[in-house]
């Protein structure tokens, strides 16, 4: 029989284990606040690409205008500008690639709407579409940590991420560099209340998996089969109690003595791996 794993809710979550110079452009009416603006290659391409996105204005190096191509086409109006102007538009350190797109945020993402749009057959194969798959972060607040597991869900197909409206970063130039293109893919989903959200997943007929280094099983067994909501939690505090309350069970990643716990992206990862593998 495989020993039970320690009770300590204070563990960590996610595994068990001991040119010449340019005038930077002016913003327009103020319209353009800081947090408005999206950069490098990847995310500006794929906020381009989404017809969804109410788009300003793209300044750009001659170098991603080329990058870009045909992505720019009547979208939207191109100015042209060096990599330290596009710079001085940006936060200190934002790796920018010389793109940079001045747009609103994507509207939230309703819960029941993308549920809706994910039931039923698949009309190819008259079969049920395969198992889905929703995140569910629990405070979790790094913009770099949320975007790695926003592309990671793009990878594996995930139906949506859902976070808490007041606990989760802004949909910033930061969390979309990191995403690398996957917030214009993955529904992103923002919840008043992560408990009535676990719920109301339940009812549509999803098993939902607290994530925790002191689970009652591995992941592979509690998620054999079946749609799965995955709770992950943040790496300072874990998954808070009355979240993990309104789950069907917890489950833990078997990881090495040498490490205590895993990174929440590289254990969503794993996880969604591990999920997508079955």
């Amino acid at each position: 029989m495989r020993p039970r794993p320690p009770k300590d809710h204070r563990s960590k979550p996610h595994g068990r284990g001991p040119q010449g110079q340019t005038q930077p452009p002016r913003p327009e009416s103020g319209r353009e606040r800081p947090e408005n603006w999206l950069y490098g290659l990847h995310a500006v391409g794929a906020a381009l690409a989404n017809p969804r996105r109410k788009l300003h204005r793209a300044v750009l190096t001659a170098r991603a205008a080329e990058a870009l191509g045909a992505k720019l086409t009547g979208r939207v109006r191109v100015e042209p500008a060096d990599a330290e102007a596009i710079g001085r538009l940006l936060p200190p350190g934002a790796v920018h690639q010389g793109a940079a797109l001045a747009c609103d945020p994507l509207p939230a993402g309703d819960l029941d709407e993308v549920l809706a749009s994910m039931a039923g057959l698949d009309p190819a194969t008259q079969s049920k579409k395969r198992r889905r798959i929703v995140l569910v972060l629990d405070q979790l607040s790094d913009p770099h940590n949320v975007g790695a597991i926003l592309r990671t869900a793009a990878a594996f197909a995930v139906t949506a991420v859902v976070v808490q409206d007041r606990h989760a970063p802004p949909q910033s130039g930061a969390l979309a560099k990191a995403a690398s293109g996957a917030m214009e893919i993955v529904p992103y989903v923002e919840v008043v209340n992560i408990a009535r959200a676990l719920d109301k997943l339940g009812e549509a007929g999803f098993w939902r998996i607290a994530l925790a280094g002191d689970g009652q099983e591995t992941l592979a067994q509690a998620a054999s089969q079946g749609d799965i909501a995955l709770v992950l939690g943040s790496e300072g505090e874990g998954i808070r109690r009355l979240v993990r309350e309104h789950c069907d069970t917890a489950a833990f990643i078997p990881i090495d003595q040498a490490m205590e716990s895993l990174n929440v992206s590289n254990a969503a990862a794993i996880a969604l791996y591990e999920m997508r593998r079955r």
